[in-house]
């Protein structure tokens, strides 16, 4: 049940992006997930824990989620895993979820406007650059 949670709520982080083709699967994401699904182990275990009988197994289960948790946040956190092709396939998501909320959003003010469009040009640009320097790090 885990696994199926952590899949589902892995592929629903990537529901705000803009355009499909600004798909591209990062630590982050995988780390944010795994904290989740750990997150959520423990949640689970706190609520239902009665309805396993082996006390033992349920506090290892706590205490491995607790571990896991802590880590991931680690990595999130730290950023120590994150080179530059990670970075990249972190970010390009991210430009494209500013570029989804700059061009839905119903802005009335002319100020807010201008710079929502702005924003969604500089994000889109940015984002052929991050995915030109993705390729020739690829190459490389």
């Amino acid at each position: 049940m885990l696994t199926v949670s952590g899949i589902v709520m892995f592929v629903l982080m990537y529901l705000n992006i803009f355009s499909v083709h600004d798909f591209f699967v990062g630590q982050m994401k995988i780390w944010m997930t795994l904290m989740m699904v750990a997150a959520m182990a423990i949640v689970m275990m706190l609520f239902m824990g009665k309805m396993y009988k082996n006390k033992r197994l349920n506090r290892g289960i706590i205490i491995g989620s607790a571990v896991a948790f802590a880590l991931c946040l680690f990595l999130v956190r730290s950023q120590r895993t994150v080179g530059d092709e990670s970075w990249l396939r972190a970010m390009i998501p991210h430009h494209s979820i500013a570029i989804l909320t700059s061009t839905r959003a119903q802005l009335e003010d002319e100020e807010v406007k201008a710079l929502a469009e702005k924003i969604a040009q500089d994000q889109r640009s940015e984002i052929d650059q991050m995915t030109e320097l993705l390729e020739k790090l690829k190459k490389d």
